[in-house]
């Protein structure tokens, strides 16, 4: 009789929560991304000058700043729930396609892409104050 062992690989898949939002000064205007990102039970908030441009390009571009944030600490098995008040990143990466800004939304499904499961959800917002606030202490 044969016998066989069976190994079991255990892989350690987090939940992500990543925030993503974009404040502009005028339009266009000086800009600034901010981004929460909540795994593992910690947080981490960051915020960075986007330089002067439209307050769409600003959400696309703090969308790509919060993707690039992941890449040190999530894998491609993690699933990140993506959570953005700009209807226009949100509907984009929806259809992979963004009329305006095809070369921005390339960028970020490209890095998107990097995971098995992404869920991106629209929020109001008031439900984005955190990257909100974050964005905007990048502007200044």
């Amino acid at each position: 009789m044969l016998f066989s062992s069976i190994m079991k690989l255990e892989v350690f898949v987090m939940l992500i929560k990543l925030y993503a939002d974009a404040a502009t000064q005028g339009n266009p205007g000086p800009s600034g991304a901010g981004v929460v990102i909540s795994a593992d039970g910690n947080q981490t908030q960051l915020h960075h000058a986007l330089g002067e441009m439209s307050n769409h390009e600003a959400e696309f571009r703090a969308a790509i700043f919060a993707f690039e944030q992941l890449l040190p600490i999530a894998s491609p098995d993690d699933t990140v729930m993506f959570y953005i008040d700009s209807k226009l990143v949100a509907d984009s990466i929806g259809k992979s396609y963004a009329k305006h800004y095809p070369e921005l939304i390339d960028t970020l499904m490209a890095l998107i892409d990097r995971y098995k499961i992404v869920l991106t959800t629209w929020i109001p917002d008031r439900e984005n104050q955190g990257a909100h606030k974050l964005a905007l202490q990048a502007i200044h």
